[in-house]
C-alpha cells in the first residue's frame, strides 16, 4: 500500500503557474506508474496526466497538452506536474493516484489506479 499527499495547490491568475507535488510513503514508490486526474465541481473526474514507473513514458489529456508538464523523482518519492499558461477552466480539485499493476494501456481511466492523494484545489483567476 502507498499512502499520497498533494500540495502545491493556490490561487493564480490566468496565464500564471503552479507546480503540484505528490509524495508518497510506504511500498516503493517505482513500483508505481502515477498519474494526475482533477475535478471541477458538477463534473466528473477527468485524466490529466500519466507518466511510467521510471518515468521515460508520459502522456496528457489534449486540454492541457503543451502547457502541463508531468515528471517524477524516484529517490524523492514524489511526482510533479508543472502547470503553465493556466486558464480559468483548469480550475479544479487535482488528485494524484498510483497504480501498481502491470501496464494495460488505460492509464486515461481512473478505475486503473489503486491509491489516491486527498486532492488539492486549483484555482484560476480571469
Amino acid at each position: 500500500q502507498v499512502q499520497l499527499v498533494e500540495s502545491g495547490g493556490g490561487l493564480v491568475q490566468a496565464g500564471g503557474s503552479l507546480r503540484l507535488s505528490c509524495a508518497a510513503s510506504g511500498r516503493t514508490f517505482s513500483n508505481y506508474r502515477m498519474g494526475w486526474f482533477r475535478q471541477a465541481p458538477g463534473k466528473e473526474r477527468e485524466f490529466v496526466a500519466y507518466i511510467s514507473r521510471a518515468g521515460g513514458s508520459t502522456n496528457y489529456a489534449d486540454s492541457v497538452k503543451g502547457r502541463f508538464t508531468i515528471s517524477r523523482d524516484n529517490a524523492k518519492n514524489t511526482v510533479y506536474l508543472q502547470m503553465n499558461s493556466l486558464e480559468p477552466e483548469d480550475t479544479a480539485v487535482y488528485y494524484c493516484a498510483a497504480d501498481p499493476s502491470a501496464y494495460t494501456g488505460r492509464y486515461y481511466f481512473d478505475g486503473s489506479y489503486d491509491y489516491w492523494g486527498q486532492g488539492t484545489q486549483v484555482t484560476v483567476s480571469s
